[in-house]
């Protein structure tokens, strides 16, 4: 470094930055050399990174600083302009640099060249050696250790915040962070269906390494190759500054070529989330596959998270929660934190809302609610139906006897869910006894939508199955495929291409209901069209009967709200009506707004006229035996 020059180094390093590095007091005076005697106050330990990181030269180097004292000391600005000898050129320049920095070379700023590749300076429009230089912002914010953000990152980047820590997978996590000392050109693939899972292991990862977590969706990597290899050449800069990590979340990417060329332009560690079978899991990286936590490991937490509270306030209920929720330790420390932050009542109870409320939201956008509002009682079936739904929600609730305590999930993996099928006519109650189901075990029930499931495109009805079952198995809620048979059908002899990818949907069915560890409730009125291999898969199927005059009878009785004005309504004679309980409740609605409209109760008479309009949409006669002595 020239004698010029010489004191802007050291009162760079050392007088103006005045927590990480001091300003430059001095920096014009020294321009001059008017001052410029080395400081004592020790290196810039922020610059000697930068300057290891990128492997820059010692011109290079006082290059950066330079632009980095134009940028702090406003003195800088008339010292330039004497040194220019122009008043308007009050920048530094190459010119400026070379002729008065030592072991100077032209290649500092081309563009293969640290100071430009990683973008660590800026030029200027102009003649190369009299353009201006200036210091990227984000890299002076490190200089002087202010707190910032990337601004070319802050749209699509986002920081995770870390969790306690779990303590599970240490060999998984020291062969990870092995792939990322040796092969940082390719990402870790965490390979699970729970994303829960998959973000966990990441922060374990992280905090392993004592890097900075930080996510990024893969639908925000650029399709352009030059803006793809920006983001990636800025991310990259990024690591090299401060240690972050990159959690690349696959959320239905639709071109992973993308992803490959981010993955080789990025020198970082980088992790990506893959879910089983997806095309992220033929990226190249090193594959792991992670197990979710058991429920031992998910009961230690919340035991710890819980403290006292765990066996003085739950009444026996932490096994249940344990079971049914897949909770991961951040949500189960919000949990608890929320349900104890107001200890007014029954916490096993305001913690299992709690778990539901913050479960529903993986289906809320793949899936219909519905809002149970049926009981046992609404329920008109013949006793050996209604018991096997009774079957049903003892085999939920017992699942953590039988799975755990009893060792069942260690010994078989598959099986392990509920598959449920309620055959019948239309209008039986099989969707009803569903939402029975759903309210007595506490649950939320949610209906799939098959226009949105089902597609003519090759793969879109897999790749949309898929999404719905790992939300279901993350919600921890009730699936219900009401007219089932429409994508649970026959698989048939292939006679074109058509049939051939048929088959392969109903395979892959058979697959992920056998694989499936949640709830899940098909209804259907053409059990025959189901493919018989779903049989063994299913562990109820309960026959719904078209109701007799009894059950109609009992239907009928019990159709109308208790604030519903009746006249005198003669429940045998309506039991005559062969109709299903659908139907009776068309019927039944039909007549109310009849009766309304008369400003009189309701009576027999709107029941017969809604009677007729009903089996007139059916059509279908009301017969003599139906309406004998009322009508």
């Amino acid at each position: 470094m020239s004698t010029a020059f010489a004191g802007v180094h050291c009162a760079s390093l050392a007088e103006e930055l005045e927590r990480v590095y001091r300003m430059l007091a001095d920096a014009s005076g020294a321009l001059k050399g008017e001052a410029g005697s080395l400081s004592s106050t020790g290196p810039c330990h922020a610059l000697e990174h930068v300057e290891r990181a990128f492997a820059l030269s010692r011109f290079e180097r006082d290059l950066l600083l330079l632009c980095a004292g134009a940028s702090l000391e406003s003195r800088f600005a008339a010292a330039c302009s004497v040194l220019h000898q122009c008043k308007e050129a009050a920048w530094p320049t190459l010119g400026l640099a070379l002729s008065t920095l030592e072991e100077p070379h032209w290649s500092a700023i081309s563009r293969a060249r640290p100071l430009r590749y990683w973008k660590l300076i800026e030029v200027g429009s102009g003649p190369l050696l009299q353009a201006p230089l200036r210091i990227d912002e984000r890299l002076l914010q490190f200089l002087m250790d202010v707190p910032a953000v990337e601004e070319r990152l802050e749209a699509v980047v986002r920081p995770m915040e870390m969790e306690a820590a779990t303590g599970s997978a240490h060999e998984q996590v020291r062969a990870a962070l092995a792939h990322w000392r040796t092969s940082r050109g390719t990402p870790v693939l965490l390979i699970s269906s729970a994303s829960s899972v998959r973000r966990a292991f990441f922060l374990e990862m992280c905090r392993a390494a004592g890097c900075e977590p930080y996510m990024l969706r893969a639908s925000s990597i650029p399709a352009a190759a030059a803006e793809r290899e920006l983001l990636a050449r800025i991310w990259t800069r990024e690591y090299a500054l401060t240690g972050k990590a990159l959690f690349v979340r696959a959320d239905e990417s639709e071109n992973v070529r993308h992803l490959e060329s981010f993955f080789e332009m990025v020198d970082a560690p980088v992790a990506v989330e893959v879910q089983p079978g997806s095309a992220e899991e033929h990226l190249e990286g090193l594959r792991l596959t992670l197990r979710a936590s058991s429920a031992t490991e998910r009961r230690k937490l919340w035991v710890a998270e819980l403290g006292p509270a765990a066996a003085a306030q739950m009444n026996g209920s932490l096994d249940r929660i344990v079971d049914q929720f897949q909770l991961d330790a951040q949500a189960i420390r919000h949990s608890v934190s929320a349900a104890l932050r107001e200890n007014d009542g029954d916490v096993a109870a305001k913690l299992w809302t709690i778990c539901r409320q913050h479960s529903r939201r993986a289906l809320d956008h793949v899936a219909q609610r519905l809002e149970p509002r049926t009981a046992w009682q609404d329920l008109v079936l013949p006793p050996q139906q209604t018991e096997m739904l009774r079957q049903v929600a003892i085999h939920v609730r017992r699942r953590a006897t039988v799975n755990e305590a009893w060792g069942f999930a260690g010994r078989y993996e598959r099986g392990l869910g509920l598959c449920v099928l309620l055959s019948g006519p239309t209008g039986t109650g099989k969707t009803m006894a569903a939402e029975t189901i759903a309210g007595e075990l506490d649950l939320d029930l949610y209906r799939v939508d098959l226009s949105c499931v089902v597609s003519k495109y090759i793969g879109e009805t897999e790749k949309n199955l898929r999404r719905i079952f790992d939300a279901a198995e993350e919600s921890s809620a009730i699936l219900l495929f009401d007219e089932a048979d429409a994508i649970f059908g026959k698989r048939s002899e292939v006679h074109d291409s058509h049939d051939r990818y048929a088959n392969l949907e109903i395979s892959y069915l058979l697959q992920r209901i056998e694989a499936y560890r949640g709830i899940a409730i098909l209804t259907t009125n053409m059990q025959h069209a189901l493919d018989s291999a779903f049989t063994r898969r299913i562990r109820f199927i309960v026959n719904f009967p078209f109701p007799d005059p009894a059950a109609r009878r009992r239907i009928w009785e019990g159709i109308y709200p208790a604030q519903a004005p009746r006249g005198e309504i003669d429940y045998e004679k309506l039991a005559q009506l062969n109709v299903s309980g659908g139907v009776i409740r068309n019927i039944a609605m039909h007549a109310a707004y009849l009766a309304a409209d008369d400003h009189d109760a309701i009576q027999m008479a709107h029941l017969l006229t809604a009677a007729r309009t009903e089996y007139s949409k059916m059509n279908r006669l009301l017969t003599a035996a139906e309406i004998r002595g009322w009508a």
